[in-house]
């Protein structure tokens, strides 16, 4: 092993990836590959219809990631040219990615604090402008955001909710699954997230006229998939938009199917860990730990466990041993500059613990980055399900 080597294997104390690989799991993905039909078939159907019922939704549709499912569901939402949409700036970069690629401009909005890391809706509301077409909130960490507001926000100024849902499957607000509280939900199966199948995404709404567009858009425009045609249902197809091959295959979807089974229970460990973290990180100076008021009705899926530390001796390194803490700054960095109105607001309030003194050290910088930013620069996120 080289020096190199060693110090990356020594880095990690808590893995990125833990996930339970068993026999079962073993035999589902065995009888797909014996099956000899290994593209979009039966069991992506089955894994949609499974989905649909855990988020109450009317349709589902599988995707090849969460990048692709935020894709589609800005597109299928009509957002493009000319348009704004809105999504908090503490956020990872294939959201705004998304929004760019729609050819629509991101506009960065504040979160509420560090109390709690999901978008502030008095921000949102001011960032909005006669360009705006969408919201895309995130439930971050796995804990709805003030979903309420921003519905009466949208409402009111005639905005689409679209709900990255990539940190929340099995979370809730008020009997409410995250992704059906929008008019559109996306969700990532990457290997790290709560439901991992390595590669994949879903997208829920109870819309027939979005779901229409969606399930077009998916693949290539066309009128007839090919596993109806190989069922003898079609003969023919017609192309009718320009869409994307954004289709999931049938050995990500057995994985995805299992793992959905396993999804209430795991959900369930993630929270007892955190309650242990919470517990036995109580008496330690300097840090905060968000989200520790979980609002009446709702029920978290606890996909990450954050400490914001509150003191800040630099800035980020790939050498510090947090993997995840770059994504957010990155995401704001990549999309500075961009043309029309990129939006990186001051913060609209006070950080509370030792962030006044930081801001006086180093009003330079701080005067012109949002609190969520200052937050990246101080967070540790934990996979909650990687330590038992």
């Amino acid at each position: 092993m080289t020096s190199s080597q060693a110090a990356s294997s020594a880095r990690w104390v808590v893995p990125l990836v833990d996930v339970l690989v068993d026999d079962e799991l073993r035999s589902l993905v065995d009888e797909v590959v014996d099956s000899g039909w290994w593209s979009m078939g039966p069991r992506v159907g089955e894994f949609e219809a499974a989905f649909a019922e855990l988020t109450h939704t009317t349709h589902a549709f599988a995707v090849a990631n969460g990048t692709a499912a935020l894709h589609l569901a800005l597109l299928a939402a009509g957002c493009g040219p000319g348009d704004e949409v809105i999504l908090p700036s503490l956020n990872f970069v294939a959201a705004a990615n998304a929004i760019g690629h729609t050819g629509a401009t991101p506009v960065f909005c504040d979160i509420v604090g560090t109390d709690d890391l999901n978008l502030d809706p008095a921000d949102l509301e001011a960032a909005v402008t006669p360009a705006t077409k969408a919201v895309l909130l995130l439930h971050y960490g796995g804990f709805p955001c003030d979903i309420a507001a921003v519905r009466a926000l949208a409402a009111e100024r005639g905005l689409i909710v679209i709900e990255d849902a990539a940190h929340a499957p099995g979370a809730s607000w008020h009997g409410e699954p995250c992704g059906s509280l929008g008019s559109v939900g996306c969700f990532s199966f990457f290997s790290n997230k709560n439901l991992p199948v390595g590669e994949g995404g879903m997208i829920v709404t109870d819309d027939d006229d979005l779901a229409e567009r969606l399930r077009l858009l998916r693949s290539h425009g066309m009128t007839t998939l090919t596993w109806e045609k190989h069922r003898g249902h079609a003969a023919s197809y017609d192309v009718v938009a320009q869409g994307f091959n954004y289709r999931l295959d049938e050995i990500r979807a057995a994985i995805g199917l299992r793992q959905l089974s396993r999804l209430p229970e795991e959900n369930a460990q993630r929270r007892a860990i955190a309650a242990t973290y919470r517990d036995r990180l109580a008496d330690v100076e300097d840090i905060s730990m968000p989200f520790g008021a979980v609002a009446d009705g709702t029920t978290t899926a606890q996909h990450l466990f954050v400490l914001p530390r509150a003191r800040l001796t630099s800035a980020p390194s790939p050498d510090r041993g947090n993997r995840s803490a770059h994504h957010h700054l990155a995401a704001l960095r990549a999309h500075d500059g961009r043309a029309g109105r990129p939006r990186c607001p001051r913060p609209q309030r006070d950080a509370p613990g030792r962030l006044d003194t930081l801001r006086e050290a180093r009003r330079d910088q701080f005067s012109k980055r949002p609190l969520a930013v200052l937050l990246d620069d101080l967070a540790v996120e934990l996979d909650s399900a990687a330590l038992t």
